[in-house]
């Protein structure tokens, strides 16, 4: 017994020197390979350490050409243009009547994240884009391209605006020229969508600035046009919301009426309502629908 445990005890003192051997090893070796690591990287940036580092230099410098103060006013400009981008492309399209529609549907058919906000809004989305393509192609043709050739250049040397004939004032810079040509098109299709349903946003939004009812259209400022055109877009997207609540809320009513004529008074009639809700729309292919009766109420305007 005693030769037994005095070999089980020496195999035991074997096998954990091997073990801590094995261990040892293994530290060595990552030492090893962490000290050719980072020789490696100090080599490879002595390079890159001769070379000279970029440096930015942002300042305010005087000029004595007047050009160079309007083009720096020019990008100042843009960039504010392009921070308020997205309120532009809401408030001056047609984006508040469709998403709002949607929307209306979503909740006609007591669905609540499905179809998802993302969709909806994707969704919105290409639809303005289909519906504003022409205005924004005369905006290219009308306004955007002449810029980009120099044309209005050449009209503000003869004093005549080569699109309506009026003349320009000399201090009037092309840009300038540009961005009134560019509004011309969104002026007329917010316009158009205003209807005479919506004069009396017009009316309302000139009272409330204290500006007299102008003769002419184009005399209406923008700051009167854009809020006239949202209220406009609002009321119309509300009422096509009411018509389209319309006959899911008699399947509601006669959902519930079943229900209660049999007694059944703890069961929801939503949970029985939805199915019928979702059968009649696609029955009735409600989305091709929608997206038919939006793009007439614009397109037709």
């Amino acid at each position: 017994m005693t030769f037994k445990s005095l070999h089980h005890r020496q195999t035991r003192v074997s096998s954990f020197s091997l073990s801590s051997r094995l261990r040892a090893v293994k530290r060595i070796a990552s030492i090893a390979i962490l000290f050719v690591v980072l020789l490696l990287v100090f080599f490879a940036g002595i390079p890159a350490m001769g070379q000279g580092l970029p440096t930015l230099h942002m300042g305010v410098e005087s000029s004595s050409d007047p050009k160079d103060v309007a083009v720096t006013l020019q990008i100042l400009f843009l960039f504010t243009i392009l921070t308020i981008a997205p309120s532009i492309l809401i408030l001056t399209t047609s984006f508040t009547r469709i998403i709002i529609v949607l929307s209306f549907i979503r909740r006609a058919l007591n669905l609540q994240q499905t179809p998802p906000n993302q969709v909806l809004i994707g969704l919105s989305l290409f639809l303005t884009f289909f519906v504003m393509e022409p205005v924004w192609r005369e905006i290219n043709t009308t306004a955007i391209q002449p810029y980009l050739k120099h044309e209005f250049d050449q009209g503000r040397r003869a004093a005549i605006d080569p699109a309506t004939g009026d003349a320009i004032p000399e201090e009037t810079l092309p840009f300038n020229i540009m961005l009134e040509r560019a509004v011309r098109p969104i002026r007329a299709f917010m316009w158009s969508q205003i209807g005479a349903d919506g004069e009396d946003e017009v009316a309302l939004m000139m009272v409330m600035a204290g500006l007299e009812k102008p003769s002419r259209e184009p005399d209406v400022p923008l700051r009167v046009l854009i809020p006239a055109f949202v209220l406009s877009e609002l009321q119309k997207s509300f009422i096509m919301g009411f018509l389209l609540f319309l006959p899911f809320l008699v399947i509601d009513i006669v959902i519930a009426a079943v229900i209660l004529s049999m007694g059944m008074f703890t069961l929801s009639p939503v949970l029985i309502s939805l199915p019928f809700k979702i059968l009649l729309f696609v029955m009735v292919d409600g989305w091709r629908l929608v997206v038919e009766s939006l793009g007439v109420s614009i397109l037709g305007s």
